[in-house]
């Protein structure tokens, strides 16, 4: 029961953390903005429990991997796979605002 709860309060802090802002910030820590992807927020999708476990699966897979531009990609393919192509077209959107943003474009 204890370890129930143990991994309950993890996985409540893992996906707090992730819904309330940016999921990449790897590419900060390495001191490497301009190749980081999207840290748009997923708690505006309005997620279902089921992608919510999923995406939490995506995110901690892909900052053990690491920052690279191959990373961000798996995780922008394993995100398409999990949300429904309207969430997905406002996450894209979100990031392709954030990347106008950084560049001044």
């Amino acid at each position: 029961m204890t370890k129930l709860i143990a991994l309950v309060a993890a996985g409540a802090f893992a996906a707090g953390t992730l819904f309330a802002g940016e999921h990449g910030d790897c590419a900060k820590k390495a001191g490497n903005e301009t190749n980081m992807a999207c840290t748009a927020s997923f708690a505006s999708l309005n997620l279902t429990a089921d992608q919510k476990t999923k995406v939490d699966a995506a995110l901690t897979a892909h900052q053990k991997t690491g920052c690279t531009e191959a990373s961000e990609a798996k995780f922008t393919k394993d995100v398409q796979g999990i949300l429904t192509p309207q969430q997905f077209a406002k996450f894209k959107a979100e990031c392709n605002k954030e990347k106008s943003e950084k560049t001044g474009a």
